[in-house]
């Protein structure tokens, strides 16, 4: 254990953390120590430990008498690998912006790899608008089931149904009685229309009766539909889920449902979004989100930024494990979770304005990195990123890695179709024409066929009704979106 006396080490926040840090980092310390929650030997000690952490440091009077006690801060030892990789060794005196690359890559040590999975708190916010009556409804119906008899004893599991209102079918509990929980998810029926923040409010009030920092706690919503004037509402709750270090995974069923919204919906809590193009597709996708769970080392890494004068974060794209746009609308980045078997990889896109190449050196990010491991017993060392590049009056030589160059490529095939959906809303259907023929050629070079013809025939839809189809835009924006991790194809037109 940590020396008691070390206040910002039981918090698990750097030295100079605000006001805010540390009630937030307590409020988190205190909820996972709590002895209403907690029986294990040494932990009523540690919350007593956080209590007297946080009495000292939220006074910044004691707390300034408490810094001056301290020895120089050390490196802390981390619970996880980092690495960072850039796209060219130095930056230029220029009187010109210049673009830098940079992945983020965060790990498993070895000899946690084989520790044991961690208990999961799962709630399945199910649509049962009246659109998905059918083979939709049933299929999510079966899978439900079956996620039911998959659950460990160890997992607490919760189902919501919901249109217009929402319904709790499933309780957030051990469940013993599985026939009888059977039952009452066969018994869903399809009604109503589809409000999205019913579901949402619902699932969210499930998994916190059984937040627990011990425990993976995610919502998993799925839906065949647009949800009506409750948008902002949704995201809110969001925001507040991430607060919490509950996460959100969207999953789109067929052709009518807003993407763009079930986009920013999850990424706001570091999650993903998915598409079901048919319904037979259901039960491999939700059971592949519940082992990707199960795999969880990391539930929780968020990346606090400060602004740097000169130096513009322009793009953020989690490679991996799930390929996902990072969400930039605040100086909280929440780059996703950490897996078992598979690292973490976020590319980083900067602009270098000609004013922040002054001097020789040049400080690019200057932020905090958090990581939340349910399995750690002491809150993670919250790790300052100090990143920099040198500035010199010519490049160096050395060329991009082979980890960058083949990142930009795959990316650039999203980043495309991105570019040709904005030109179409703006009405620039000459711009956004090009793009997509310029993807399509791309694709067809990869020996993405398929895809390749799908936006052949978007471009001739494009020239004679001004629009995308809803098809073709999802077809194409999941389906590059995917490549993003794919193999490359050995055949070539």
């Amino acid at each position: 254990m940590l020396p008691q006396q070390d206040y910002y080490a039981l918090l698990g926040v750097t030295r100079d953390a605000s006001q805010e840090e540390i009630k937030r980092a307590y409020f988190d310390a205190a909820q996972k120590f709590h002895p209403d929650k907690n029986t294990a030997a040494g932990e009523t000690e540690l919350f007593l430990g956080v209590q007297q952490a946080y009495e000292v440091l939220s006074n910044p009077k004691r707390r300034t008498q408490y810094d001056a006690t301290l020895p120089p801060e050390e490196r802390p030892s981390l619970p996880y690998t980092y690495k960072v990789l850039y796209s060219r060794p130095n930056l230029i005196h220029l009187n010109e912006p210049q673009m830098l690359y940079f992945i983020l890559e965060l790990g498993v040590p070895v000899a946690a790899r084989q520790s044991p999975s961690l208990p999961l708190n799962v709630c399945l916010v199910l649509d049962r608008s009246t659109s998905m009556q059918g083979e939709k409804m049933d299929i999510l119906k079966a899978t439900a089931i079956q996620v039911l008899r998959n659950l460990r004893p160890q997992d607490i599991l919760s189902v919501v149904a919901f249109s217009d209102r929402a319904e709790v079918i499933v309780p957030a509990a051990y469940h013993q009685e599985k026939a009888r929980l059977e039952a009452k998810i066969q018994m869903i029926q399809p009604s109503g229309a589809t409000e999205i923040y019913q579901g949402l409010e619902a699932g969210t009030k499930e998994v916190m009766r059984s937040l627990d920092g011990k425990r993976i706690s995610h919502i998993i919503l799925l839906t065949d539909g647009h949800t009506y004037g409750d948008e902002q509402q949704c995201l809110a709750l969001a925001s507040k889920l991430a607060d919490h270090k509950i996460g959100i995974s969207g999953m789109g069923i067929g052709q009518e449902w807003n993407d763009i919204f079930l986009d920013v919906l999850s990424t706001r809590t570091g999650g993903s979004s998915a598409y079901i193009a048919h319904p037979q597709d259901i039960k491999r996708l939700l059971l592949e989100k519940f082992n990707t769970l199960a795999q969880t080392y990391a539930e929780d890494v968020t990346l606090d930024t400060k602004p740097v004068e000169g130096v513009e974060l322009t793009y953020a794209f989690r490679l991996q494990p799930d390929p996902s746009t990072i969400a930039l609308r605040e100086d909280t980045l929440h780059l996703g979770s950490i897996l078992q078997n598979t690292s973490t990889q976020v590319i980083f896109e900067y602009i270098i304005h000609p004013k922040a190449v002054k001097s020789d050196s040049l400080i690019i990010l200057d932020g905090t990195l958090k990581v939340a491991i349910a399995s750690q017993v002491m809150p993670v060392p919250s790790f300052r990123m100090d990143l920099r590049r040198s500035v010199s009056d010519s490049p160096q030589t050395e060329p991009p890695p082979p980890q960058i160059v083949q990142a930009l490529s795959r990316l650039m095939l999203y980043r495309m179709q991105e570019r040709a959906r904005k030109h179409v809303e703006k009405g620039n259907i000459g711009d956004a024409t090009h793009q997509l023929q310029s993807l399509a050629s791309n694709l067809l070079i990869q020996g993405e066929r398929s895809l390749a013809q799908t936006i052949l025939l978007e471009v001739e839809h494009l020239q004679m009704q001004n629009a995308l189809t809803i098809e073709g835009s999802k077809k194409i924006k999941y389906g590059t979106r995917s490549l993003i991790n794919a193999p490359s194809k050995k055949e070539l037109i």
